[in-house]
């Protein structure tokens, strides 16, 4: 608030451990003071939906446009890329997962209730269908299949070579 005439002094203590004495960075040996984002896609579902400015808008080596140019449509890409994204994931997030939801619950149940018992069933009587099924085709099929391969069985192929 006014002229101060008084020194103050300033001192720093430090533990022989923490004071570093060689050039490197005192933050690369702790670690990443930030902990990285969960990866929403670990299995790499939508690797095809990972679209950059470069993939989208490519200049060859011989025709480039003014940088200031280049740099206002890298910036307006990625501008109006995540503002629509947010919005319409604002808008359809949740009804979508909600609609998919009851889809899924609806397929579970069906398959569950359903589906798995007809198999169930029919597989507690497939082996009395089989041997009809067996006794049906050694009828029907395997004579045709015979005669055919008997028929088949004489014809020769000779390769010449011009």
């Amino acid at each position: 608030m006014g002229l101060e005439k008084e020194k103050s002094d300033c001192s720093i203590i430090m533990d022989e451990d923490e004071f570093n004495r060689s050039i490197e960075p005192i933050l690369s040996k702790k670690g990443n003071v930030y902990t990285a984002e969960p990866d929403r896609d670990p299995n790499d579902i939508n690797a095809h939906l990972k679209v950059g400015f470069e993939d989208v808008i490519a200049e060859p080596i011989s025709t480039h446009s003014f940088d200031k140019v280049w740099i206002g449509s890298h910036a307006a890409f990625e501008l109006v890329k995540f503002i629509f994204y947010r919005l319409l994931t604002t808008l359809l997030a949740v009804p979508m997962a909600f609609i998919l939801g009851l889809v899924f619950g609806v397929l579970s149940c069906i398959h569950i209730w359903l589906v798995m018992p007809v198999i169930e069933s029919l597989m507690m009587l497939l082996p009395s269908v089989q041997v009809v099924w067996r006794s049906l085709t050694d009828m029907f099929i395997t004579p045709l299949f015979h005669s055919i391969g008997k028929s088949l069985s004489s014809v020769q192929v000779k390769s010449t070579e011009y």
